[in-house]
């Protein structure tokens, strides 16, 4: 099969691009910047936040390989930066839109990356179906931006018959996932930051609970959504992708701490603003419909993402170097202090 991937460059685009060649399929990725890790598959240099006219074949008279299939992973993914920098929120939903008019315009059935940010953060649910997702309480312009997305598939499944899975990402981590200086994520920010003997913050506290899934672990729910949508198995459904256990993220700094054998420093400290502080992911449709099983626990996978990491870093010495935070503006100011959510 002919698989498209945006955001090809990208942590799980590129485990996913590479997943998807060992098993045969022929992969074209698109990014607006060059693919660090890897060039075991072509890709162009685009950026798809513009308002394009839409052309046959591709988006902005840039024509693509023919593809029997498209998974949306491009959009800008960082939470506290979309709090400070709205306009990138418009940007997803551009981006979404422009890839969904190539997709139309071939009947390609398409795979969109949403996120476990659509739920919120009300502590209302004993578990997080897809059916729980209350939109009047949404987090953030990241999460509004995720919200659109998924309203948009939506929208062209019902009025063009545009085939689709929604996938609803939570907190994956793993291989290809220390650029630091692009984007920070919490457990490459943590490893990082301890391996120079530097404190960390823990925003939300010792209560902070999120569902942490291995970059293997998604890739092979996202495959298996793969096959089963180009066959027609399963077509048109919203599906949470997690590991389906809470750890806090207390716990989640003591095991690299352990794995990397330091004392860690660390600050606990209120939530910031757009932040979910409480969320683990029902997996009942992921299970049922696509066979899903993840096997890389939390303990285990962060084994593996400090082995990575220190491997990487030993091959470039040159990333030692201090990292600022998402929420922290080009003059260090703060994207503001969550107010909580009354009981």
């Amino acid at each position: 099969m002919r698989i498209l991937i945006t955001g090809s460059s990208g942590q799980i685009g590129t485990n996913l691009a590479l997943r998807l060649r060992e098993g045969g399929h022929q992969v074209f990725g698109i990014d607006k910047r060059l693919n660090t890790w890897t060039d075991a598959f072509p890709y162009l240099l685009q950026d798809l936040a513009g308002h394009y006219a839409p052309f046959p074949g591709g988006i902005n008279g840039v024509e693509y390989p023919q593809a029997d299939l498209v998974v949306h992973l491009a959009a800008h993914a960082k939470v506290h930066q979309l709090v400070r920098e709205p306009h990138r929120a418009l940007e997803n939903a551009m981006m979404t839109f422009n890839v969904l008019e190539y997709a139309r315009q071939g009947n390609i059935p398409i795979v969109f990356s949403s996120s476990r940010e659509v739920y919120g953060d009300v502590h209302r649910f004993e578990g997080y179906n897809e059916q729980a997702a209350d939109f009047a309480y949404t987090e953030s312009t990241y999460s509004a931006s995720k919200i659109a997305g998924e309203a948009f598939i939506y929208s062209y499944a019902r009025c063009y018959g545009l085939p689709y899975l929604v996938f609803r990402f939570s907190n994956v981590y793993g291989r290809f996932d220390n650029d630091l200086q692009r984007m920070v994520r919490v457990i490459p920010l943590f490893i990082h930051s301890m391996l120079r003997g530097e404190p960390i913050t823990i925003y939300g506290g010792r209560d902070k609970t999120l569902d942490f899934t291995y970059v293997d672990d998604c890739v092979d729910g996202i495959a298996r959504g793969i096959d089963a949508l180009a066959a027609g198995r399963v077509v048109n459904q919203t599906i949470n992708l997690a590991y389906g256990q809470g750890n806090t993220l207390v716990h989640c700094a003591e095991r690299i701490a352990k794995e990397l054998d330091v004392d860690p420093q660390m600050t606990l400290a209120p939530s910031l603003l757009g932040e979910v502080t409480h969320y683990v992911a029902d997996l009942s449709k992921a299970r049922g419909l696509l066979g899903y099983a993840p096997r890389v626990s939390l303990d285990e996978g962060i084994a593996r993402a400090v082995a990575w990491f220190r491997e990487h870093r030993d091959a470039h010495p040159e990333e030692n170097v201090p990292v600022r935070a998402d929420h922290e503006g080009a003059l260090g100011s703060s994207a503001g202090w969550k107010t909580p959510v009354a009981s």
